[in-house]
């Protein structure tokens, strides 16, 4: 038994077979958990608002003498504040944001050892993370933003 394929019949099955193949991807992407999509800000309009706050301590940040870094170690992630600002006035807060999953979002009080913070491993997954520091040193305001890989 041979079976006969006419011109019409293969455009019909191009079509059907790149349909089946497009709706695959649709499927993909809106039913299945992995792929899920999350808003960065679930407050959206009012965190634009606050925005001008943010800029006024990003200027402050800036006029310091040394900026805060962070380093990677086998304990997790290290802050080191300024050393010239007495670690005892320093408070605020430090934000780690994943913007691939928002339930691995955490907060953490400031609490210094000797101008350093440490970030448990037990709190951190390897790739991207924004993290974001509020931090008050007496009464200035200040702000540090950073994309950050661990």
């Amino acid at each position: 038994m041979k079976i006969r394929l006419n011109w019409p019949t293969g455009i019909f099955i191009a079509i059907l077979s790149f349909m089946v193949f497009i709706l695959s991807f649709v499927y993909k992407s809106i039913a299945m958990d992995e792929y899920q999509h999350e808003l960065v800000s679930e407050d959206y309009y009012g965190d634009e608002l606050r925005y001008q706050e943010e800029i006024d301590k990003l200027n402050n940040a800036k006029h310091l003498n040394q900026d805060i870094e962070l380093r990677n170690t086998k304990n997790g992630v290290t802050i080191s504040f300024p050393k010239d600002i007495d670690p005892s006035s320093i408070s605020g807060s430090i934000y780690f944001q994943r913007l691939s999953n928002e339930k691995l979002d955490f907060t953490e009080e400031i609490k210094l050892t000797d101008h350093e913070q440490l970030i448990s491993v037990d709190k951190l997954v390897s790739g991207k993370w924004i993290v974001k520091i509020d931090w008050m040193a007496g009464k200035n305001s200040y702000l540090f933003k950073d994309s950050w890989f661990y």
